[in-house]
């Protein structure tokens, strides 16, 4: 074993020198290279302080007064709380800690400190004192929330007369300025209103938020105001009615499971929940259509429920167009609905109560395009499975929507008359089987305004 002279020595050969390639000698180099490399390990040198669980780490003072201050200004002791500094003696040079009987050194002055500090690359000192730990920085407040911002509204009246209106939007509670994620917003919100006036169209451009299809890439959109918006306007609802007809009476259960895209609203009678866009029904049902249902202890003609589609799918002018469906006025389209539903097997009754109870909808536009949905398709979005043997389902799903005078004409080749020519029975996969009173049989009939 190598005597500690020994061992010191061999350790204080510098790295360059034990590896250097080989070339000529060149004394003035070789110096050059190890001021170079002793003054980088002297800026190196780092300090360690530790307070009970806490640390930080600091770049190593020149001397023990800016030690001792360092330390004041991490852990801010109060003026009649005196503190201790120490450094743990395998912290230290061997050199130094030889003469150390203890197992810290205690750091009193700047003899002590420059012992501590003989021929080491980096010190840890501790603080011992009776004051608190060192309080966290405190994070800069956040601006105040901007709840008022100004707006211009410019006002066409005529083609190059021009009206500007001032205003102000004002917000209850949301920061105009601030995102969810505490992002701050900067610059201008811009947008587009049309406004059709007694017949006479005026375009109105202001800045603000603008909701549209086509939004602008470099737009920034609070979420929380759209979600306060959907709030204000219910978003479309498919009104769903099931009937379920048994041979016998019999008990039942009847499941409801919604794809990711749709979510359940209101079930009447209420319905037990499962999982995430699952329910169930359990039921006793009567060979005339009643059904019993035991929670509520309720007899009813058939269930009833609302399901929401989720709004980003809902494009209008795509799901219901020419290629899919058909256009006619609202006074063709009622008495046109009445037959295709006599067709798909409906009785006088149920396709009356059907219209009349959507009339208020369906009148509410002077155009009407509509279609229906395939099984396929309706299962997809809302499956349904009923704990009976050889159930027979008929599932009506029709989706309608608003056409102005202008678009009409988009259904040139697809109007009442090419609607008259389609099988529906096809359509909807309708079966001879659902008149059939022996057997155990399902009517849905659903209706879903695309707005």
């Amino acid at each position: 074993m190598l005597s500690p002279a020994v061992s010191n020595a061999s350790l204080s050969q510098p790295f360059w020198g034990r590896f250097r390639s080989p070339r000529a000698p060149n004394k003035d180099a070789d110096l050059r290279e190890k001021q170079a490399a002793q003054q980088a390990l002297a800026r190196q040198r780092l300090l360690t302080l530790a307070f009970g669980d806490m640390e930080t780490i600091r770049m190593l003072p020149s001397s023990f007064v800016e030690l001792e201050a360092l330390a004041k200004d991490w852990i801010k002791p109060p003026p009649d709380v005196p503190f201790i500094l120490r450094c743990p003696t395998e912290y230290v040079s061997y050199q130094a800690a030889r003469f150390i009987t203890g197992p810290y050194i205690y750091l009193t002055g700047e003899d002590s400190y420059q012992i501590a500090t003989m021929g080491v690359q980096g010190l840890r000192v501790e603080i011992v004192s009776d004051g608190p730990p060192p309080e966290e920085e405190a994070p800069a407040p956040p601006p105040p929330p901007v709840l008022d911002m100004p707006a211009t509204f410019n006002l066409e009246l005529n083609p190059g007369q021009h009206v500007a209106l001032d205003t102000t939007i004002s917000s209850d509670e949301l920061d105009m300025a601030r995102m969810e994620d505490g992002t701050t917003v900067d610059g201008s919100f811009w947008g587009k209103l049309d406004i059709v006036h007694d017949g006479d169209k005026h375009n109105m451009e202001f800045t603000g938020t603008r909701l549209t299809q086509d939004v602008n890439p470099d737009m920034i959109v609070d979420s929380r105001v759209i979600s306060k918006l959907a709030v204000a306007a219910k978003p479309p609802t498919a009104k769903c009615h099931l009937s379920i007809y048994a041979p016998s009476v019999q008990y039942c259960d009847v499941t409801l499971q919604f794809s990711s895209f749709w979510r359940l609203g209101v079930t009447w009678p209420p319905a037990e929940p499962l999982a995430d866009n699952k329910v169930k029904y359990f039921l006793r049902v009567h060979p005339g259509g009643a059904v019993e249902h035991f929670e509520t202890e309720m007899l009813a003609t058939a269930l009833y429920y609302e399901a929401m589609p989720e709004p980003s799918m809902i494009v209008p002018h795509e799901f219901i167009a020419p290629h899919n469906g058909f256009a006619m006025s609202f006074r063709d389209f009622i008495p046109h609905l009445m037959n295709v539903l006599d067709q798909l097997g409906m009785s006088l009754h149920a396709r009356t109560n059907f219209i009349n109870n959507n009339m208020s909808a369906f009148a509410a536009h002077h155009n009407i395009a509509y279609r229906f949905m395939s099984p396929a398709k309706i299962a997809a979005a809302i499956d349904i499975s009923v704990t009976a043997e050889n159930c027979v389902f008929t599932r009506l799903f029709l989706m309608f929507r608003g056409v102005s005078d202008d678009d009409l004409g988009i259904f040139a080749g697809a109007g009442e008359k090419e609607a008259n020519q389609v099988n529906w029975r096809e359509v909807v996969g309708w079966s001879e089987l659902s008149k059939d009173a022996s057997q155990f049989r399902l009517l849905e009939t659903s209706i879903l305004e695309v707005t």
